[in-house]
């Protein structure tokens, strides 16, 4: 197959997005002949047919569908691509990609990026959720620029990444207002036997919960393991275990889903992390993310927590 003319592939997109040759035709001032020819010669180019011609109707392909999602990505990034050339040239503006751990509890990570959103110089962020490992992987390919997790990692990071340690925060134990009246009184060792709700996917933080309760001789009734975070916190606020959550997010937490704080549990603390491929960053966004973090460590991080 020859190189891919992307004249070609501008064309077709146009035509799919716009809803036919026609309008295609007005949007790129050429005529319709024009742009059939175009497309005739893509489709012989790559060996495949993009539309299925029905009576006076284009409708696609399923390799012209495919074709036209990866479209969407090139001209996207490409539209991307001359925002980006131009706010540099004008001095407006710095690009952070980000790499968020899919553990990290979606609050926790608007925390931590919320200093990036406030410099004098506009930061677009680009945030991608994935395993730890996949995330180090691109870092260590210089396609993010840095990643988001919380630690121990169960992996070691290849060379050239480096860790910054952030802060750590204890965790607070939340449920619906009735909840924590009825075990308020004895706490932590009214949890005996309480309805409680476990982070699937985060083994470190199981795994430090199990041993609390396992030295504290306290037994949850476990109603469900849950993965995401938005989830867990989903079924908490509607009553149906307890949960635990980072201090740092406590007002946040309870303030979206309308819960309340029984108790902090300071044996049981989260560590937030965030790698880069550079010992010494210089990008100002990630000054200023280990610089928030490093500053309200005392005030929030590693408070005991304020019971609502």
């Amino acid at each position: 197959m020859q190189r891919i003319n992307y004249h070609h592939l501008y064309y077709f997109w146009t035509v799919v997005n716009e809803g036919g040759i026609a309008r295609a035709s007005e949007k790129l001032h050429l005529t319709q002949p024009t742009i059939s020819s175009q497309i005739t010669q893509f489709e012989q180019t790559i060996g495949h047919s993009l539309f299925d011609r029905v009576g006076r109707s284009l409708l696609l392909t399923d390799t012209g569908r495919d074709v036209f999602d990866y479209a969407e990505e090139i001209f996207s990034i490409g539209r991307e691509l001359t925002q980006y050339l131009s706010g540099r040239a004008m001095g407006k503006g710095y690009r952070l990609n980000v790499g968020i751990a899919d553990m990290l509890p979606k609050l926790v990570v608007m925390e931590l990026l919320k200093p990036a959103l406030h410099l004098e110089m506009p930061v677009k962020l680009h945030c991608h959720e994935d395993k730890p490992e996949r995330l180090l992987n691109e870092l260590t390919l210089h396609a993010i620029d840095l990643v988001l997790t919380t630690g121990p990692l169960a992996i070691k990071p290849a060379g050239g990444i480096f860790s910054h340690f952030l802060a750590e925060s204890p965790m607070v134990v939340f449920g619906t207002a009735n909840l924590v009246d009825a075990y308020r009184e004895g706490f932590p060792q009214s949890l005996n036997g309480a309805p409680f709700l476990v982070p699937g996917g985060h083994p470190g933080l199981r795994q430090d919960l199990d041993r609390w309760c396992e030295e504290n001789d306290i037994w949850p009734e476990i109603r469900a393991e849950i993965s995401d975070s938005a989830l867990l916190k989903t079924f908490g606020a509607e009553g149906v275990g307890f949960f635990l959550a980072p201090s740092i997010v406590q007002d946040e937490i309870s303030r979206q889903y309308g819960v309340v704080s029984l108790g902090v549990i300071e044996e049981i603390r989260e560590k937030f992390y965030l790698f880069s491929a550079q010992r010494k960053v210089n990008h100002p966004a990630l000054i200023a993310i280990i610089e928030y973090a490093k500053n309200i460590a005392d005030k929030r991080f590693k408070a005991s927590g304020r019971s609502s």
